[in-house]
């Protein structure tokens, strides 16, 4: 059994500068969907990052927050958060397959997500993986997002300098003047 199993996990990053996180939440299955919330707001609170929380009707469209987010505002990571339960119909498959191949187009495009869908068979298993006492998927999905923010940061590359320089530069005069302003 899973709940058994004891899984690594690196250590919290620290951060220089503050982090803004967006946490996006389906609350479908409210209890469910509140202690995935209470486990991922605790997790961004203790690493110190603002955070702001909206609601979406289900896990189909937090990718789509996500990225309207991304396109539009200046978050450094976003959590998804929501749960799906098997049914009797192949919907289950649909939404489990696409709500998560939304998040990691989204990833692969640069967002640093931290995908807290949970996929499960019953409620049983979805309230021990929400329970912020038990497995914390939310908790998890947070810190998956500081993890890819603080990594996002360690690779950001120093600006090019291609471009239009701004106002101020100082620039070498053709002649032998000396510097001028442009």
């Amino acid at each position: 059994m899973a709940s058994a199993e004891q899984h690594y996990s690196p250590p919290r990053p620290t951060f220089d500068a503050p982090v803004k996180v967006l946490v996006v939440v389906a609350p479908y299955y409210k209890d469910i969907a509140d202690n995935l919330l209470a486990g991922a707001t605790a997790e961004l609170e203790v690493a110190g990052a603002s955070y702001e929380v909206v609601e979406v009707p289900g896990a189909l469209e937090v990718p789509t927050a996500i990225g309207i987010a991304h396109r539009q505002s200046n978050f450094d990571g976003y959590v998804g958060l929501g749960c799906v339960i098997r049914g009797e119909t192949t919907h289950y498959d649909t939404v489990c397959n696409d709500s998560s191949r939304g998040i990691t187009m989204l990833g692969l495009s640069g967002a640093c997500i931290g995908n807290g869908i949970l996929t499960v068979e019953n409620r049983k298993q979805a309230e021990v993986r929400a329970d912020p006492k038990d497995q914390n998927k939310g908790g998890g999905a947070a810190a998956a997002a500081l993890h890819l923010v603080a990594l996002t940061r360690k690779f950001a590359k120093p600006p090019s300098g291609v471009g239009f320089k701004p106002a101020g530069t100082v620039l070498m005069a053709e002649t032998t003047k000396g510097p001028t302003t442009a």
